[in-house]
């Protein structure tokens, strides 16, 4: 059990379904819940029972499952003698709290204590790998990880896992070589780590190799595609690979048939991520977007998590709804008036959130030189607010479509050169090179960009 936090005697049932619950958490499946709470039903005190379960009710990044387990977690604190916990109970304990207090940094800080000293405890790893993701820290998503692999061992059952994990942050920090031999490393151990699926995913995204994200996906679209809460994510990401070699009737199926059932916000956020980037093209998509809007409002009704209210946002000036927009850029204004010492979301809402939301409705209004002198000052810091480099790049690419159509030719310039020597094999770096070209007179440069465009999409 040390592998998952436990020294514990007694209480047997309660640790099996806890253990259970671990490797449900780790390959993303839903059964984690029943687990978790099959594990406080034998034992109500169960203190790693309770941490588990507090850690589940705070990671959806809703604000209702963040009240509920706030809830339970104080009720479990107020039954039992902290004293008497055994050391790391106590510190899991303490790093759940300071999440349940709305503190993502301090959270994470705790837990990398434990990982330090207990290297082997997987929800320290998970967990800490997660909030790392959650305020979008490309250097502590790699190094959590790293800093603990050495004390695993090829035949440990979760080992596959851990370097699925560390191929994520391998690929956030920029290694995509390394993360992407870590990454094929982590599914051949394991076929069915849909995170480490994902990572491997994230990596060709990264240098714009969507034909091998393309095949990498359909040679395994059995072991990612169903049985887990991640499923719509890694659809996301394959329609992502699909608009990239421009077949957008095909990410449109997607969307239809998986994306546009989602009910938990992470999935209504890849929803309208995927819709945001055709409305940057001009295809509006209207009625999906009208869909997509009206499931927001009870998600996002107080301030939690800004990368959502992002995507509400995009959601709401999507289907044409700039007042429910304005209206939920308003509470956020006021949210962040009054300063709260210790919850991230606050800074996140102040500092990224917030320029990022009313930038996306100027845009929506066509006010495209307020786009630019919202979201080029913060460029750099996008990530503050969470999320991975793909997510955020609609907030990029947001930034670019803005440029070009307001006449700022040389911030375009730059944030073409940018893409263009970053990942050279991406048609839609080559596209908006045309644009520029066409947009400033040079036909003969536009055509080149688009040929190349073209013949890198018949290259994949």
């Amino acid at each position: 059990m040390d592998q998952h936090g436990l020294t514990l005697s007694g209480a047997s049932p309660a640790v099996r379904h806890y253990d259970q619950a671990i490797d449900e958490l780790l390959h993303f499946r839903a059964e984690v819940d029943a687990e978790a709470t099959a594990a406080l039903e034998e034992d109500p005190d169960f203190p790693m029972g309770n941490v588990l379960s507090a850690y589940l009710g705070l990671l959806t990044t809703e604000s209702a499952d963040a009240r509920l387990a706030r809830e339970r977690f104080a009720a479990f604190r107020g039954r039992i003698d902290h004293a008497g916990l055994l050391p790391r109970e106590r510190a899991h304990v303490e790093a759940v709290q300071a999440l349940l207090d709305g503190d993502f940094h301090t959270s994470g800080e705790l837990l990398q204590r434990i990982t330090e000293e207990h290297p082997r405890d997987a929800l320290a790893l998970t967990a800490g790998h997660q909030i790392d993701f959650f305020t979008g820290d490309a250097r502590s998503l790699r190094d959590r990880i790293g800093g603990a692999l050495n004390a695993w061992h090829d035949d440990d059952r979760h080992y596959g896992h851990v370097l699925g994990m560390y191929a994520f942050g391998l690929e956030e920090a920029g290694h995509y070589d390394r993360s992407e031999e870590v990454g094929l490393r982590a599914v051949e151990l394991n076929g069915r780590d849909v995170w480490g699926i994902h990572a491997v995913v994230h990596t060709y995204e990264m240098q714009g190799r969507f034909g091998d994200g393309l095949r990498y996906l359909d040679a395994r679209v059995d072991d990612w595609s169903t049985g887990t809460f991640f499923n719509v994510h890694n659809w996301w990401h394959y329609s992502l690979y699909a608009l990239e070699a421009a077949d957008v009737p095909r990410a449109l199926a997607i969307y239809d048939s998986v994306l546009a059932g989602g009910q938990s916000s992470m999935e209504l956020l890849d929803a309208a991520a995927l819709l945001w980037r055709l409305y940057l093209e001009d295809d509006v998509q209207h009625d999906r977007w009208t869909v997509l809007a009206a499931t927001w409002p009870a998600l996002v009704d107080e301030p939690f998590y800004a990368f959502n209210d992002m995507h509400a946002v995009m959601s709401y000036v999507g289907a044409g709804r700039i007042a429910d927009a304005e209206k939920l850029i308003a509470t956020r204004e006021s949210y962040v008036a009054t300063p709260v010492p210790g919850v991230s979301n606050h800074a996140m809402t102040s500092r990224v959130g917030l320029p990022v939301c009313r930038a996306l409705v100027a845009y929506g209004k066509r006010d495209y030189s307020a786009v630019v002198d919202l979201l080029y000052p913060i460029r750099h810091r996008v990530n503050e607010f969470g999320g991975s480099h793909a997510q955020r790049d609609a907030v990029q690419k947001t930034l670019l479509e803005a440029a070009l159509r307001s006449g700022r030719h040389d911030v375009a310039r730059v944030l073409v050169s940018e893409r263009i020597n970053v990942r050279p094999c991406s048609p839609f770096n080559w596209l908006k090179q045309a644009s520029l070209a066409e947009r400033i007179g040079d036909a003969a440069a536009a055509t080149a960009a688009r040929l190349r465009a073209r013949e890198l999409v018949r290259q994949a």
